[in-house]
């Protein structure tokens, strides 16, 4: 029987040969002739600057004045020895190699999504997280999920575990 015929992928993509069904970007860059759409990431400048300004606040806390415990890393992988999730803020814990506390920085139009995912990794059990926050830089609103708080997501910038507004870094 015969099979249907492959799409043809957009363009400016090849298929990717290591990971049938995706496909990889060529670059006009020489030095990176193709990207995989996997390592692709979403970063527009408002989004960043909210990253930017929670780790520019919270790392003196951490290094210099040593007011907290937990170490802010900017687009770190939730688990080093395998494929995982990338929040765009996490608050790790050395000691325990737990990290307690996400960050997700968003629009308006991908609010719902970054929801979902910070109580799907919350409740997993994975990696030790506590709480879990939702910036919509757009409506300049906070969202704040707690491990055991049964899906209910509060309006909250306030960290429990931190004793911290994380809005005053804003």
């Amino acid at each position: 029987m015969p099979t249907a015929p492959r799409p043809l992928p957009p363009h400016g993509f090849m298929l990717n040969l290591f990971k049938p069904g995706t496909y990889m970007y060529i670059s006009s860059t020489p030095h990176l002739p193709f990207v995989s759409e996997e390592i692709a990431i979403y970063g527009p400048k408002a989004h960043q600057r909210i990253i930017s300004k929670l780790n520019s606040g919270l790392g003196p806390l951490f290094y210099h004045e040593r007011q907290i415990t937990l170490e802010p890393l900017p687009e770190t992988m939730l688990n080093e020895g395998e494929v995982s999730p990338v929040p765009d803020l996490i608050l790790y814990d050395n000691e325990t190699r737990q990290t307690p506390i996400i960050i997700e920085v968003c629009h308006t139009e991908g609010l719902k999504k970054d929801l979902k995912k910070v109580v799907q990794l919350t409740n997993e059990d994975n990696y030790g997280i506590l709480e879990s926050f939702v910036y919509d830089y757009t409506a300049r609103q906070w969202f704040r999920y707690r491990k055991g708080d049964e899906s209910v997501i509060s309006a909250s910038s306030f960290s429990e575990v931190l004793q911290l507004d994380l809005n005053e870094f804003l």
